[in-house]
Order: structure tokens, then sequence, then C-alpha cells
């Protein structure tokens, strides 16, 4: 008992001897470099964000984690994280347009309309809300919807290239009806 206690007193010691603190704000910051440093290249740190300067919320890593996800085409799980990202954060709205293209790949559009009406609220009328929605109605098979979306996503971005394309692929898509 008494080796315990006396063990439990040396790594006290040893942790407190550990800890270094700045004297102007009493806050321990072992990420920022101090004045002079250089990086590997060779640059100086000046005017490098560092992690104290970042924002952060709590859905970023659902929102990452996600997009991944996404992009491996697993949209059941990247609309678990999205959905995850928007009870973290309910005024996010990229996870808001995240879950609606997860739920419309998924051909859940009960739920993609809901999660557009959230989104729109939050980002208002950008090109990718509208690119969106078309995307949505396209696969829903609503043409003239889709079409309408596309060519709003068109007046506010002309130069993208994702408008481009879903427009080319809306126009093959009545060229080739399949029945």
């Amino acid at each position: 008992m008494k080796r315990a206690i006396a063990a439990a007193a040396c790594l006290l010691i040893i942790l407190a001897g550990c800890q270094t603190a700045d004297t102007t704000d009493g806050i321990v910051r072992t990420n920022e470099p101090s004045k002079g440093d250089v990086t590997s290249f060779g640059d100086a740190f000046d005017g490098l964000k560092t992690v104290s300067d970042v924002e952060y919320y709590a859905s970023d890593q659902a929102v990452a984690e996600a997009k991944n996800q996404f992009r491996a085409e697993n949209y059941g799980n990247a609309g678990a994280l999205f959905f995850k990202a928007t009870q973290l954060a309910p005024n996010d709205g990229n996870a808001w347009m995240g879950l609606a293209a997860c739920t419309d790949r998924i051909h859940r559009f009960d739920l993609s309309d809901k999660a557009y009406a959230k989104a729109f609220r939050l980002v208002g009328a950008t090109p990718e809300y509208y690119n969106n929605v078309g995307y949505s109605y396209l696969l829903r098979g609503k043409l003239q919807d889709a079409r309408s979306n596309f060519l709003k996503a068109y007046e506010l971005a002309p130069n993208d290239p994702t408008v481009a394309n879903n427009l080319k692929l809306l126009s093959s898509s009545v060229q080739n009806v399949e029945r």
C-alpha cells in the first residue's frame, strides 16, 4: 500500500515537471510555432494557420466520412453519416444537401424532398442546390422538373462543368427513352 502511494506521488511529481506554461495567459500551447521557426520546406510559419486558428464543428468528421462513403458509392452508409451530421449540427446546410443526395441515390425521394426543403432554408438558391434537385427529378423520371432546375443552376453558374454535364445527361435521357 505504501509503495502504491509512493509510486503515485513520484508519478505526479514527474508529470508536473513535464508541463510548461506561458506566463502571459496561463495556457499551454504545443501546436503554435515560435517566432522565427521554419517549416521542413524552409518557409516561415508566419501566415500559416495553426490548429488553434481553425474553426471546428462537431459535424465535420461525420461529413468528411460521409463524403468518402458517397464517393465509394456506399450511399446507405453515407446517408447514415450525413444524418448524424445533421443531428450534431442542425444548421449545416451542406450536411442536409449530402443527406438529400444520398436518399436520392437509394430512391427514398420522400426523405430527399424533406432534406432538400431544409437545405434550401439554410443554403438558399445556390447552383449546387438547383443542380442536386434537378438530378433528383432526373432520377425520378420527371424530366421537365429536372430541366427547370438544371436551367436555374445554369443561370447562376453558366461555367460550372457539373451543371453542363447534367444538362447533356438530361438531353440524352430525352433522346434515349427506354420502355
